[in-house]
């Protein structure tokens, strides 16, 4: 017998990936401060010498005669990051499709916001350490979404809803600023005819996507040579995956409006388990199911790993002094704590008012600025765009540093500024039904 599949509302179907995201963001979260902290308390310990020696080991791989050479740490940012920043990619396609940004008016804030977050923090860092290393500024500009949505889900069911939609979109705005960066201003001695060959993988890629081609090793494989020859072309080569990430459809292979029930419950041997598998595959789109396959992935591995690698800082009274004596700490410590807060309510303020955009539904002025807060917490991707700002490596110990404490101290902000006043009620959200017992 077939019957009709459950038809579910555009909201009900914007909501779910939603949901699943946030939740796996929050968990990461976690980890993510596990593994910072782990770094840092290894970096600090007698046993320090294994951490530096564990990830300036190098390991070599060679195709096809073509061989590269990088020490773990780079693996680890260049390789590992790449798939992190494909989901990224994925993420911005989706809200960009069909999520909080899609239409004119409802991306209208996030986007104010996440403009004014990035400009008023760059400016701040010029201001304060311009004259001694300008090539910080992108540092302040991030958010780590894993960790702002964290700090709201510890801030518990107060939070609008529409609150975390604000700053998730907030969130893949900066992502987009973030890349942009990287791609303009972090990348140097671009090598013309590597470039080619990047450009002609994503034209293969075009090419393949328009004749229909679904195996996926096919643009593993296309994907894969594309970050090979941006490495090779100095350009930062994880830019591969927000590339593959924007190319990803958001059609379902095929649109299944009747469903076999009978057969879809028959599991009685493999070809009928493979069945089923396939129809449910086909029947959501591709950016879903990678997000599906992949999120977790580097929301509980790739993410912590990367802050293992990155967050072991030495911690003493030399360093601390060098620290806060320096410009390149304060311009990114005021850039994060303050300008990130700052930009982001700026932003709001003037698109409301103006009429160019409404704020989120059932939230007060003090719930925005407990997202801006949290919006300061820059972690991963600051941390990612200070390796690549700062060769000498003091100066990079001064950025992690301001990082840490400035990521610290807005998610603290944020949870206090969040929990000192309870949301109004929303008469518009459904009141939840009790269950049995």
């Amino acid at each position: 017998m077939k019957l009709p599949r459950k038809k579910q509302s555009p909201l009900v179907r914007a909501l779910a990936p939603l949901r699943d995201f946030l939740h796996t963001e929050a968990a990461g979260g976690a980890l993510l401060v596990a593994a910072a902290i782990t770094a840092l308390v290894w970096a600090n310990s007698p046993w320090s010498a294994s951490y530096d020696n564990l990830w300036s080991s190098t390991a070599t791989i060679e195709i096809a005669g073509h061989g590269l050479s990088l020490d773990l740490r780079h693996w680890v940012n260049d390789g590992l990051m790449a798939i992190f920043f494909l989901i990224v990619g994925l993420e911005i396609k989706r809200e960009v499709t069909n999520g909080h940004l899609a239409g004119r008016r409802a991306a209208a804030l996030p986007v104010a916001a996440a403009v004014g977050g990035m400009v008023v923090p760059a400016l701040l860092y010029l201001a304060i350490a311009g004259g001694t290393e300008a090539r910080g500024w992108g540092v302040p500009m991030a958010t780590d979404i894993a960790l702002a949505v964290g700090v709201l889900a510890l801030a518990g069911s107060g939070v609008p809803a529409t609150l975390r939609a604000f700053l998730l979109g907030l969130a893949v705005v900066d992502d987009i600023g973030a890349i942009v960066v990287i791609a303009v201003f972090y990348s140097e001695g671009v090598s013309f005819a590597w470039l080619m060959v990047a450009a002609a993988s994503l034209a293969l890629i075009l090419a393949v996507r328009h004749w229909g081609v679904s195996q996926t090793s096919v643009y593993v494989v296309l994907g894969v040579t594309m970050w090979f020859a941006l490495h090779e072309a100095g350009v930062h080569p994880t830019l591969a995956g927000v590339v593959c990430g924007l190319l990803t459809p958001v059609v379902p292979r095929q649109t299944i409006d009747l469903v076999d029930t009978e057969e879809l419950a028959d599991l009685t041997d493999i070809e009928h388990a493979r069945a089923t598998m396939e129809i449910a595959r086909n029947s959501v789109s591709t950016v879903e199911w990678l997000e599906h396959l992949l999120h977790p992935w580097t929301s509980y591995l790739i993410v912590p790993v990367f802050a293992l690698a990155n967050s072991g800082i030495e911690v003493s009274t030399d360093s601390l002094r060098s620290a806060f004596e320096s410009p390149i700490m304060w311009g990114v410590l005021a850039g994060l704590l303050v300008g990130k807060p700052l930009g982001v309510m700026l932003a709001v303020k003037l698109a409301t008012r103006t009429d160019i955009a409404d704020r989120p539904e059932g939230t007060t002025t003090r719930q925005q600025l407990g997202a801006g807060h949290a919006a300061g917490i820059g972690f991963t991707v600051a941390i990612f765009i200070a390796e690549l700002a700062f060769t000498d490596e003091t100066q990079q110990v001064d950025a992690k540093m301001a990082i840490l404490v400035a990521s610290l101290a807005s998610g603290l902000l944020a949870f206090f500024v969040l929990r000192s006043r309870r949301a109004p009620l929303d008469m518009s959200r459904e009141v939840p039904t009790p269950g049995p017992g």
